[in-house]
């Protein structure tokens, strides 16, 4: 390459640095700001412990309706993905989760489909929750800044509901099924203003429209990125280790354009891992795709296709069961009842006695996922490690996990009380654990074990890019003005 050539390779980028920075560095300060914010308050969602708080103790005297007879009103041929038993206000009713069409709720007393409840049923399922002081209905919303995203539309439009408790929690009860589908409190609100919704890009009028936002999204971080790369390939140009400048000095600029310089030179590397990880989480290049049990597979498990289960339900009232699920693991029928702070009791559904399932058993159904293929691990974990572990999610502990030989190297998770299926991995969605959480979240094992270790790297990187991007803020717009 001749020397001109050279000359004007490194006159584009500094060029290109300089006013891609301009804007771009109202981006990087956004994020960073917003990312810190999102270390300790997440986007709104409802967790399994809030929908059993939500919850009634299950009326069983009331129950007429047999889960076979359940599955018959639904129209099922064959047995659904999931069957569960709960209340809907004063009602019992069955869930049905099939394996591609719409998930039903049929009565436990009539055989009857409820396919729509009134605001008066959405008011009084409301009144149930824990925090409900005053409640009062603010609606029926189709879609807001938090129910945006498409895993909502088989509920809306959603009755939206408040508590008038000191926390100012919202319930969004689902139209079609009278189900609990997501809370949010005034503080979740409040932060996530400056927290996920600046940092995902996350304006409801963009989100809604899926395709789009991604795009967008994908382009505003990908050229962003270049942008950081830029910037840290100057700063290492610029710096002066050895000879130094006057004074000195391992830079050449002062003020401002000192304060961008040095530290991008000590956060520049971390900037660029954020903006990689940050582009690679929405899979641009189609190689981190996660694999989801396939119906096949889990039928395989389950040892049993047809729309049949035999059960005894309790003929008295169990205080504090508020869900009653039946599957089967291995040809095996199980009852499994919930209480409402989650612990699960496993029973012979029509014993109604305890059932303990063993190792041998779960290795014995979980051969079946894959049948053509050796188990080659298999690990008991008592304690979390690096691919299960909690952070931003609760993880079931102890756990069974189960590798195989296939191409994929896929392992699954069991939980070796209930049989239940909780997590199913391959190699590129463990990949994937390293190149998204582990660079973009710090998601690694020590510093998970030593949480303040965390937060503290955490923020003191995070304010590092933040004093990058607030002085590049200032450069450019000192530069914009002249």
């Amino acid at each position: 390459m001749s020397v001109g050539v050279a000359r004007r390779l490194k006159r584009w980028l500094y060029l290109g640095h300089r006013w891609l920075g301009i804007v771009g560095c109202l981006f990087f300060a956004m994020w960073f700001l917003s990312g810190m914010v999102m270390m300790y308050v997440g986007f709104p969602s409802l967790g399994p412990a809030e929908r059993r708080a939500a919850l009634p103790d299950l009326a069983f005297a009331r129950v007429v309706v047999s889960p076979d007879q359940a599955m018959a009103a639904a129209g099922l041929t064959h047995y659904p993905r999931e069957l569960r038993l709960s209340m809907l206000d004063d009602e019992p009713v069955y869930r049905l989760v099939d394996w591609k069409g719409p998930r039903q709720t049929i009565s436990a007393v009539t055989a009857r489909a409820i396919t729509h409840i009134t605001a008066d049923q959405a008011f009084a399922v409301a009144r149930h929750h824990p925090a409900a002081v005053e409640p009062r209905l603010l609606g029926s919303v189709d879609r807001d800044q938090w129910s945006v995203t498409a895993r909502f539309d088989a509920d809306r439009p959603l009755y939206l509901i408040d508590l008038g408790d000191a926390a100012g929690t919202e319930l969004y009860v689902s139209s079609r099924s009278g189900e609990v589908v997501l809370d949010t409190t005034r503080s979740e609100r409040l932060w996530n203003w400056l927290g996920a919704i600046p940092h995902w890009i996350y304006p409801t009028v963009l989100r809604q429209d899926a395709p789009l936002w991604r795009q967008v999204v994908l382009w505003i971080s990908g050229v962003l990125m270049l942008v950081a790369v830029s910037g840290l390939w100057i700063g290492v140009l610029r710096a002066r280790l050895r000879r130094r400048y006057a004074s000195g000095r391992v830079t050449p600029y002062r003020g401002w354009m000192a304060w961008h310089h040095i530290a991008g030179l000590i956060g520049g590397v971390a900037v660029v891992t954020w903006m990689l990880s940050g582009w690679l989480s929405l899979d641009p290049l189609a190689v981190f795709g996660r694999r989801s049990a396939m119906p096949d597979a889990l039928q395989r498990y389950a040892g049993h296709t047809e729309p049949t289960i035999r059960v005894v339900l309790p003929g008295r009232e169990r205080p504090g069961i508020v869900e009653v699920r039946f599957v089967w693991v291995g040809g095996a029928a199980l009852m499994i009842l919930i209480s409402r702070d989650g612990t699960p009791c496993v029973v012979d559904p029509l014993s109604g006695g305890s059932r303990t399932l063993s190792a041998e058993r779960l290795v014995e159904a979980a051969a079946r996922l894959l049948p053509n293929h050796k188990i080659t691990l298999q690990q008991r974990l008592d304690q979390p490690d690096a691919y299960w572990y909690s952070h931003h999610q609760q993880r079931v502990l102890p756990v069974l996990r189960l590798g195989f030989d296939d191409a994929a190297q896929s392992w699954v998770h069991l939980d070796p009380a209930t049989g239940d299926i909780l997590g199913w991995s391959d190699r590129r969605t463990r990949a994937r654990r390293w190149l998204f959480n582990a660079l973009h979240s710090f998601d690694f094992p020590l510093l998970l074990t030593h949480r303040p270790a965390w937060d503290a790297i955490v923020i003191a990187l995070s304010l590092i890019g933040l004093m990058i991007s607030v002085s590049g803020v200032v450069i450019g717009w000192r530069r914009l003005r002249r």
